[in-house]
């Protein structure tokens, strides 16, 4: 099979990306097109662009949303140390202990015992620059470079496809295509919040997770926290499934918000909310086994393992020690006495977070503009009559943090 892999930010994911898409499988020169969404941007570090797993779900949403056959999308880079350089990624796909398993996992049987031919799916608008990329050679000597001519850009591509050839030396495979003329930029989209350009399945993402707020959470912490919060959504893809995943990222980003809101601090609060429920989907013997090294007294009831075993894992997942953010972790489903305001940011961000949507959040979200005890005042409420209409008891943790509330 002819191979086509594109990969990108897609941040957000827009009509452009999908046209190279159709565009390259139209042009009869790939088979098949493997989406392949960067986990960490060579050109784009620190807090530029979104958590990974955000735009890697969101480009799932999107291409499964256009695309019924022939395309497929790739999470090697999850699993790839260091910046995700494109030759490094090529490499790895190419390589047939992944690439076999990767195919048949994707329905080719005997096919993916074949040989295979790949190309490199790029705009017009990189090739001024690509002999200038990470090992350029290293990425013509496993895939040629199939080329979109994107709609307004001047480059010359085939004199361009001399210049790349005579600057490494190579006699590679380079070849074009035509796109529809859809024009768009990510960052522009971002800048202007003009969402007119993305497919609608990516619309829905957005606006179900809150992305792309006027004012990004991520800018009131310092570079070490974003890039804590940034490397733990990579280390929890592998442990944690779509929805978890994203929840507590979410939980994240709204717990900053609160914290610049009440008085805690931002980067705590972040880090916190973020690696709540890290724990939540590892073996639940594992779980109990943690929450009994921290706290015991949760360690009685299966759907409490979580957040005690949280703690835990958060220091093997991420070298997480501050015992104000274990704490925040630890309590976020109970609660305690004597709560602190970081504590109780991340209790009631796990429970408002934008994709929540058990109940009708709508006084709780708005009471947590201004005043936080509040809004946990009617979310401890809501939790405690659910607990009731189930005929479930409270944890006494619950019980003393409701005394502290005022609501009994």
């Amino acid at each position: 099979m002819k191979i086509g892999l594109f990969g990108g930010s897609f941040d957000p994911i827009h009509n452009g990306h999908l046209s190279i898409i159709e565009g390259a499988l139209n042009s009869g020169c790939v088979d098949i097109v493997v989406v392949i969404p960067t986990v960490r941007n060579p050109f784009k570090r620190g807090r530029i662009l979104s958590a990974a797993p955000y735009r890697f779900y969101m480009t799932k949403r999107a291409v499964e949303g256009r695309f019924k056959k022939n395309v497929f999308l790739c999470d090697i880079e999850f699993f790839l140390e260091g910046i995700s350089y494109t030759a490094n990624t090529i490499a790895n796909f190419c390589d047939k202990k992944y690439l076999k398993p990767f195919l048949k996992n994707n329905g080719f049987g005997k096919k993916a015992e074949e040989d295979h031919s790949f190309y490199w799916l790029c705009g017009s608008d990189i090739l001024p620059s690509f002999d200038k990329w990470y090992k350029p050679e290293k990425i013509l000597e496993n895939a040629g470079l199939l080329v979109a001519q994107r709609p307004g850009d001047p480059t010359d591509i085939e004199s361009e496809k001399e210049r790349i050839r005579t600057a490494l030396g190579i006699d590679t495979d380079i070849r074009s295509f035509e796109i529809k003329g859809v024009e768009a930029a990510s960052s522009s989209i971002r800048a202007d919040k003009d969402f007119d350009r993305l497919p609608e399945e990516a619309l829905d993402f957005i606006r179900t997770h809150g992305l792309y707020p006027s004012e990004d959470p991520l800018s009131k912490v310092s570079d070490k926290a974003a890039e804590t919060y940034l490397e733990s959504a990579v280390a929890m893809y592998p442990v944690l499934g779509e929805k978890r995943l994203l929840h507590t990222l979410n939980t994240g980003l709204l717990s900053a918000v609160y914290a610049g809101r009440f008085g805690a601090d931002p980067d705590k609060a972040l880090i916190a909310g973020t690696l709540h429920d890290c724990a939540k989907e590892i073996d639940i013997k594992e779980q109990k086994k943690m929450a009994m090294e921290r706290c015991p007294e949760l360690a009685v009831d299966e759907k409490l393992y979580h957040s005690p075993a949280g703690a835990v894992f958060a220091g093997e997942l991420m070298g997480i020690d501050d015992e104000e953010i274990l704490n925040a972790i630890t309590f976020h489903t109970t609660g305690k006495a004597d709560m602190t305001t970081l504590e109780k940011i991340v209790f009631l961000a796990d429970k408002l977070e934008p994709s929540r949507t058990y109940t009708d959040l709508t006084l709780m979200r708005k009471l947590a503009e201004t005043d936080l005890d509040a809004s946990l005042m009617l979310c401890v409420r809501a939790v405690k009559n659910k607990f009731d209409a189930k005929g479930r008891e409270i944890h006494p943790y619950t019980f003393e943090f409701m005394k502290d509330l005022g609501i009994i």
